[in-house]
Parts: structure tokens; sequence; C-alpha cells
């Protein structure tokens, strides 16, 4: 299953930091692979759950 994020999450990958666009579900017995688009890049990425974290959010209180 492929999932489109309205909007986009802001999320930090090993590539820097940039917009998760798609997220892909292949099953319990897989991780979650997401599709970044780098912000200072503009490449798409796809990684998996365990490479990647939501961007501070002060609002939101996600201090880390």
């Amino acid at each position: 299953m492929i999932v489109q994020l309205n909007p986009p999450i802001p999320m930090m990958s090993p590539k820097g930091e940039g917009m998760a666009l798609f997220l892909t579900d292949y099953g319990c017995e897989h991780n979650h692979i997401w599709t970044i688009a780098i912000n200072d890049t503009g490449e798409l990425w796809s990684f998996q759950n365990p490479h990647v974290r939501m961007l501070k959010n002060i609002t939101m209180e996600r201090l880390v």
C-alpha cells in the first residue's frame, strides 16, 4: 500500500532534511518506506523507517 502524505511531513534523512511525500507499507514483516524530497538537492530518495526522523516542531511540542 502506498499513501500520499497530504500535507507532506518535514523529516531528517541520511541525505539531509526534506519533505516526506509518500509512505509505502509492504506489510507486517517489513519496515515502512518513506519517499522524501531532499531540500538541498531536490532529489527523491526512499528510506526505511529506522533511518528517518521527524524534525523538531515546537508548536507540536516535539523538541527532539
